[in-house]
């Protein structure tokens, strides 16, 4: 006979969407977790979420303090607009009495105690409110009373099988990092989770957490980026591009223009990434709103992440040159979001891209890639954050334009401090050079993946009515040197 096994216990909910989708569901119930992290990580934001939900769900929940006071969560609570009713809120703090002279112990060691009060108080707290989801508040308090390495493990140990005999699903807020020594208790808990909280030289603190260990259970490693906001604690799950494959057939999107068309080979295909790289002021911003204006005009829904226009600087320079993206807006086809380098993080602007698939967007445009490069905080992972983000618009069939902002004006040495070109499937670059006494501009095709494309170099300008694409540069030599030399009559741009 094949041996009885008890199925697993149910999946809860942590109160953060996002730590859910790191934990692959959530936390096993009647198990004893770890939140660690320095002052300030989010712990008891964290914490008070995940009573929270259990109180939605019409759980009885308790939050046991030994170091803050009632006074003081609800204070912090406030801060987020949230009503703790329903919250149970025990405080463990040293007695009143502690700081009288005549109430030192002489006998027995103080922590002694002290400890064995705190315990009393701990468990007549859960035997008064018999939780469901409990929070212990800290560990580094009962750390201190112990003092023992090997006491204070075994008194963590003794608190894991009390409270499972409770069938109660509790987390332990440590307030410090554990070190590698006796005193680590991670091996206790069925799931560590960690917050991290990094200083940046300029710009905000930047947040990460890492699931350290989940016995038994998988969930998403390594390190997620997450904020505090008035919402609490908003978990972003690292992007993993091989989840979200799909087969479909690729379609061509026109850019509305048909010369531009001629040149690509018919179009650039879903799922392509099309990097737009020239120098300040060369039209790369208007070119990928051509792409936007043609695809909405399609019905496709679009969006655009700006990291140096603003969003009404944008649509008035689209009118101004006949593309008009107001009623795109209205209706829901286009969405517009502006970014801060400084304040994003990497998770938090490839879930801003997440959110915009979700919603239908056929074509995304992010302008530029400097200023999504300056978003990533280590430069060594700079390519790699890129690599797997265009993956996944890839894998989803978006269409990605990339705006590159190239350093200098003429010549062929000009770089861009965030070289995507071996990455994009397409490259189209435009180009100043100089003619007669006047500065001109040129655009040509470098590379298209999969497709013959044109390799001609030809004139580029901006009017009222849009953008100009004229013939073949064919009276010019050394138009990328931006200084080129003609032979016969030199051909004319019309706006």
């Amino acid at each position: 006979m094949a041996p009885h096994t008890s199925p697993p216990p149910p999946l809860l909910s942590t109160g953060v969407a996002g730590l859910d989708a790191v934990l692959m569901g959530g936390l096993l119930a009647e198990r004893l977790y770890i939140i660690e992290g320095e002052a300030g990580a989010g712990k008891t934001t964290l914490a008070l979420q995940f009573l929270a939900e259990g109180v939605r769900l019409g759980e009885p929940v308790l939050y046991i303090a030994l170091a803050e006071s009632e006074t003081e969560l609800r204070g912090a609570a406030l801060s987020h607009d949230w009503n703790l009713s329903g919250i149970a809120i025990e405080e463990v703090a040293p007695l009143d009495d502690m700081l009288d002279p005549e109430r030192q112990y002489t006998i027995f060691h103080p922590s002694d105690i002290e400890l064995a009060s705190t315990n009393l108080r701990i468990l007549a707290a859960i035997e008064k409110h018999r939780p469901a989801r409990l929070v212990l508040d800290s560990l580094s308090e009962l750390q201190l009373l112990v003092e023992n390495p090997l006491r204070y493990r075994r008194h963590i140990v003794a608190i894991k099988q009390y409270l499972s005999s409770r069938h109660c699903t509790t987390l332990l807020i440590d307030d410090r990092y554990p070190r590698n020594d006796l005193l680590q208790v991670r091996s206790v808990a069925h799931c560590v989770i960690s917050l991290e909280l990094h200083n940046q030289t300029y710009g905000n603190d930047r947040r990460r957490l890492r699931v350290v260990k989940y016995r038994g259970v998988s969930f998403r490693g390594g390190a997620h980026d997450y904020k505090i906001s008035q919402e609490g604690l908003v978990v972003f799950p690292r992007l993993v591009a091989a989840e979200s494959r799909r087969d479909a057939d690729a379609l061509i999107l026109s850019s509305g223009l048909p010369a531009l068309d001629t040149m690509l080979g018919g179009g650039l295909e879903e799922g392509m990434s099309a990097l737009i790289s020239g120098p300040a002021g060369s039209g790369k911003s208007t070119l990928a709103t051509q792409f936007v204006h043609a695809a909405v005009s399609r019905g496709q829904p679009c969006a655009m992440l700006l990291f140096e226009e603003g969003h009404g600087k944008l649509l008035r320079r689209a009118q101004a040159v006949g593309m008009a993206l107001d009623a795109a807006l209205d209706n829901g086809l286009l969405s517009i979001q502006q970014a801060d380098p400084a304040e994003l993080t990497p998770g938090e602007f490839s879930h801003a891209v997440m959110r915009a698939v979700e919603r239908g967007a056929r074509v995304i445009v992010i302008d530029s890639l400097n200023g999504y490069m300056n978003a990533v905080p280590d430069e060594r992972f700079q390519s790699t954050y890129l690599h797997e983000l265009l993956n996944y618009l890839n894998h989803c069939g978006v269409l990605t334009l990339l705006v590159g902002v190239q350093q200098n004006m003429l010549g062929t040495a000009m770089s861009t401090s965030a070289d995507a070109s071996y990455l994009a499937d397409s490259i189209i670059m435009l180009r100043y050079y100089e003619s007669e006494g006047e500065l001109l501009q040129a655009i040509s095709i470098f590379k298209t993946r999969g497709s013959n494309h044109n390799r001609s170099i030809r004139g580029f300008s901006i009017g009222p009515q849009g953008i100009y694409i004229g013939p073949a540069l064919a009276g010019f030599h050394g138009i990328l040197s931006g200084l080129p030399t003609i032979e016969g009559p030199a051909p004319t741009q019309e706006g």
